[in-house]
């Protein structure tokens, strides 16, 4: 097998090439299909089939947590076969998988252990098709950072149209209906990875699968910057993003409203476009210190959340916290991609999403206990300085904080 990729590709001239817009396109259908099954659909199907509280939570558990513990090897089989080939294949492979569970709430309640072995299996197709599309970004747009910008306005207003559409389907049709067209998404996804001309061909040379890691995981520990933000946000996962997305949005139910939830939510989508809109145009001689001094929007947020605030104020800071984490993950990403040799990008992009994530389940395992002894508020105000100790982190680690923009 191949250890090794040439590449081949000539860089565009413009943003909007071809291989982009196809790209783009494809990226935007299938987060819009992923919006509207998780959380939405999932939780209906399984509340609906009798599976209660619990149910729900060991579905999006299965749908989650392979992408956490694959992804890495999702990385190695992007850079080894080619990141569009492992993306079709991942995407073909989602389609059949969310069609079947179609036709089985069509003709009836499938079992829990059904459901959750396609979430599973679907999840597993996640893991292998994200690294592949991080690392197709740098080889379709010479400005990689408005391709990030451009990518990342489009999966914020998806994250508010998926879940929308889905309940207004879910209020007129069916399960089986919201997941034919989630199916149908993956579908459209892979035929526009397929319509694609970037050409990257495997050299001759041929090195193990766990050589191929290894290499990975070198190139990852080798660039300070890099693992250093992956420890920071290990840290900043457990004690700050883990904890206030699982209380931050439980004491807006409980003390608003459902139908409050849904507006600050909606709030946090448009900040989060916004912040997109903002990277598109602002390119910061250091983008990852300008990036960390953007997190700070995060701290609208929790506080507007802890000191019970009324629900348009709360808004106001979800769509700071949605503007400033937009920012920067445009900001991160971009620097990865600009910086890593386009033949170990999938992987090195699968070392960081492993790292980013394992530690979220944490936090939010960790809040509600954590909440019954101390209380929502302290817990919350808690997460408020680590976020500040967050962002000091980032910015007292001189990889980091001296990190330059390419071109």
């Amino acid at each position: 097998m191949s250890g090794t990729i040439t590449e081949t590709v000539q860089l565009p001239k413009r943003l909007w090439s071809r291989d982009f817009r196809l790209l783009f396109a494809a990226r935007t259908v299938s987060v819009f299909g992923d919006q509207m099954l998780v959380p939405t659909t999932v939780t209906v199907a399984v509340l609906q089939s009798g599976y209660g509280i619990t149910g729900v939570g060991y579905a999006l558990a299965a749908h989650t947590a392979p992408l956490a513990l694959l992804v890495i090897f999702g990385g190695a089989l992007a850079d080894r076969f080619t990141p569009v080939r492992v993306m079709v294949a991942a995407d073909i492979a989602r389609s059949i998988l969310h069609g079947a569970l179609a036709v089985a709430f069509a003709v009836g309640e499938p079992a829990l252990w059904q459901i959750l072995t396609v979430l599973a299996l679907s999840g597993t197709g996640a893991a292998a098709f994200q690294p592949g599309y991080v690392s197709v970004i740098p080889r379709t747009a010479r400005d990689v950072q408005q391709a990030n910008a451009a990518i990342r306005v489009t999966e914020s207003l998806m994250t508010v149209a998926g879940p929308a559409v889905a309940g207004l389907l879910l209020a007129f049709s069916s399960v089986s209906v919201v997941l034919t067209i989630d199916a149908a998404t993956f579908g459209v996804s892979a035929v526009c990875l397929l319509a694609m001309r970037l050409k990257i061909v495997r050299s001759t040379q041929r090195t193990s699968f766990r050589r191929d890691l290894a290499l990975g995981w070198q190139e990852f520990t080798s660039r300070t910057w890099l693992w250093g933000v992956i420890v920071i946000f290990m840290v900043f996962q457990m004690t700050v993003n883990g904890p206030f997305l699982t209380l931050g949005q439980s004491l807006v139910t409980i003390e608003h409203g459902e139908g409050t939830l849904g507006f600050i939510m909606s709030m946090f989508g448009l900040g989060s476009v916004l912040g997109g809109l903002i990277a598109v145009r602002l390119k910061p001689r250091y983008p990852l210190r300008s990036g960390a001094v953007a997190i700070v929007g995060t701290l609208f947020g929790l506080l507007a959340v802890s000191l019970h605030l009324p629900p348009p104020v709360i808004a106001v800071g979800y769509a700071l916290w949605g503007m400033g984490g937009a920012f920067w993950l445009v900001m991160f990403h971009s620097s990865v991609q600009t910086k890593i040799p386009p033949d170990v990008l999938g992987r090195v992009h699968a070392y960081d999403v492993a790292g980013s994530l394992v530690m979220r389940p944490v936090g939010q395992m960790s809040a509600g206990p954590a909440a019954l002894w101390l209380g929502a508020v302290p817990v919350l105000f808690f997460s408020s300085a680590m976020l500040l100790v967050t962002i000091a982190l980032l910015l007292a680690v001189p990889a980091i904080r001296n990190l330059r923009r390419v071109g």
